[in-house]
């Protein structure tokens, strides 16, 4: 990224918002090891658009999130396209953590804990939520950027705990105009809890161009684009 228009450390078990103009790029990077970022994706163009995950992961014949992959809305239209990361494996099968995930680790508050209170995902994505006029129905499955959680053969999902080092980064190509909800909370199948910050950077996206490995990826992925860029136009 050549140029940092907005930057914002969010801290471990945290949660923010942005709007991210069509066009532009955001780049997560984690901050320590055992990262993870759930991410909720909405066209803010239209009032109930969102990530629709199943279709995202079907239409792309993938378990995974990964470059070029493109993340698309229940339209069918492309929200955000992957254009780069340092790892090969982001989560979009677990969902975010709920405050039932939380119980394991004891009694917590903010009386007791101050700013090391324990609080979900879903707790952190709702705050985050209602600053933009949604609540509850508005949540959805989600992509756990920095997390990995394979299968085993027999159909069991497996948590990989230090999938993510500092320094890993994950960068989107916002398609249209996209708002990004995020929480740093652990993922909900991670043994222990060790939130770790993320830092989020906006700036310049790059055009995309003829050969440009997300609308090469597959036709359903430039079929996506073409229906974003209809959006933009």
């Amino acid at each position: 990224m050549t140029e940092v228009l907005v930057s914002h450390e969010i801290p471990g078990g945290a949660a923010w918002s942005v709007l991210v103009r069509g066009g532009r790029e955001l780049k997560l990077t984690a901050l320590a090891a055992g990262a993870n970022c759930s991410a909720l994706l909405f066209a803010a163009g239209h009032p109930v658009d969102r990530l629709n995950v199943p279709d995202t992961l079907k239409a792309q014949m993938s378990a995974r999130i990964h470059p070029p992959m493109v993340l698309m809305s229940d339209r069918g239209t492309a929200l955000c396209s992957v254009t780069g990361s340092s790892l090969d494996w982001h989560d979009a099968l677990c969902g975010h953590s709920c405050d039932a995930h939380l119980e394991r680790f004891g009694p917590s508050s903010y009386t007791a804990g101050r700013n090391t209170w324990r609080r979900s995902a879903r707790a952190g994505l709702l705050g985050e939520l209602r600053k933009h006029g949604r609540g509850p129905a508005d949540l959805h499955a989600c992509v756990n950027f920095f997390a990995k959680a394979a299968t085993s053969g027999d159909g069991t999902l497996t948590f990989l705990p230090g999938h993510a080092k500092a320094g890993d980064w994950v960068t989107l190509r916002a398609e249209q105009d996209v708002l990004v909800v995020l929480s740093t909370s652990p993922h909900p199948l991670d043994p222990q809890w060790t939130p770790a910050a993320v830092l989020a950077e906006i700036g310049p996206g790059d055009a995309a161009g003829d050969d440009d490995p997300s609308w090469t990826f597959r036709a359903e992925s430039a079929r996506a684009l073409r229906a974003a860029k209809e959006v933009l136009a």
